[in-house]
């Protein structure tokens, strides 16, 4: 078993090479790549599309999700499960693999549409910690979830952090912002973010050519070596550049199993039934849907399309800066 030291010592040395032979694609790539797709994606027999409102890379930046009847909500009106027998699910990628911007679903706003995270004003990109660029899986949510800060969880004694249950989508495919991927669960880790529990569930892609070799936390350390430790690596350190100490881990930073991370979804699709059927305190939270049944938020089409259309206009991207594209090293 590697150190930590040793597990980052060879990933830098791979990445190195790695970047030889191909750099990964810029942000621009990305989004024409995704245009070209028509940010189009299907599930079980819905598909969705992505609407892009404001100009990308600006404070007013939206997006927002569209299924085969009208606009929905990521958060709360696509479902969980994608078969009958609930083992493939339905994630919503938030951030493309290699890519730098803080993007999540807006879960305060109505239709909840997806939205780069502001601190003081400022657009938020997570860092470059050597040797890892931007973010190192496809990265979002599953819909349907809620990590209740009302509840303590039984295994790290910390209250949930208040949002959708955070995906880390390993395949190879670069996704697009707003895919609505169908995936299979393989565990999860349970970061303790600033008190709060912040499970961060591990999934591929069921159309992944290793989706057939991955069924379990243990699959991926045989068929994907390295791979688990630096996405605890990556947890671990991504605050640093910004002043701020380590991430902390229940179970020692290990990766529990599927059948563990499987009981984890269920326990938060259950808080968050009862998030959007108003049996419990939803705060700030924006719970207005299009489906739902008995759900005392709901709304109608008309109502959602109006929200989307009093949205800013779309505009042209605004350029980046190149302090994005930044090294940071950390000790």
């Amino acid at each position: 078993m590697f150190t930590l030291r040793q597990t980052r010592t060879v990933l830098r040395q791979v990445s190195i090479s790695v970047q030889r032979v191909r750099k990964p694609p810029t942000v621009s790539a990305i989004r024409i790549s995704c245009l070209a797709r028509h940010l189009t994606s299907s599930t079980a027999n819905m598909s969705y599309t992505a609407t892009e409102r404001g100009a990308p890379n600006s404070l007013e930046y939206c997006m927002y999700i569209k299924g085969p009847n009208g606009y929905v909500s990521p958060f709360h009106d696509i479902p969980l499960y994608a078969n009958a027998e609930k083992t493939i699910l339905n994630m919503v990628v938030e951030v493309p693999r290699w890519t730098n911007a803080k993007m999540e679903i807006d879960t305060k706003g109505k239709l909840n549409p997806i939205k780069q995270d502001i601190k003081k004003e400022k657009l938020r990109y997570v860092k470059n910690c050597f040797p890892h660029h931007g973010y190192i899986w496809n990265y979002g949510a599953f819909p349907q979830t809620w990590e209740d800060p009302g509840h303590v969880d039984e295994h790290t004694s910390c209250k949930g952090d208040n949002d959708p249950l955070d995906v880390c989508e390993i395949g190879q495919r670069v996704a697009c912002r707003g895919d609505v991927l169908q995936v299979k669960i393989l565990g999860t880790m349970a970061l303790i973010d600033e008190g709060e529990t912040d499970w961060k569930m591990l999934a591929i892609d069921v159309k992944d050519p290793l989706a057939s070799e991955l069924n379990d936390v243990e699959d991926i350390k045989r068929v994907m070596p390295g791979f688990l430790e630096a996405t605890h690596e990556w947890f671990k350190i991504y605050k640093i550049p910004d002043g701020k100490p380590e991430n902390q881990f229940a179970f020692n930073g290990e990766a529990k199993n599927k059948a563990f991370a499987v009981d984890v979804v269920n326990q938060t699709h259950d808080q968050w039934k009862k998030l959007v059927a108003k049996q419990t305190d939803c705060g700030k939270l924006c719970c207005e849907n299009v489906s739902v049944a008995g759900s005392p938020f709901m709304m109608s089409q008309d109502d959602a399309a109006a929200v989307v259309e009093q949205s800013p206009a779309p505009k042209p991207a605004e350029a980046i800066s190149s302090e994005v594209d930044k090294w940071h090293y950390v000790k």
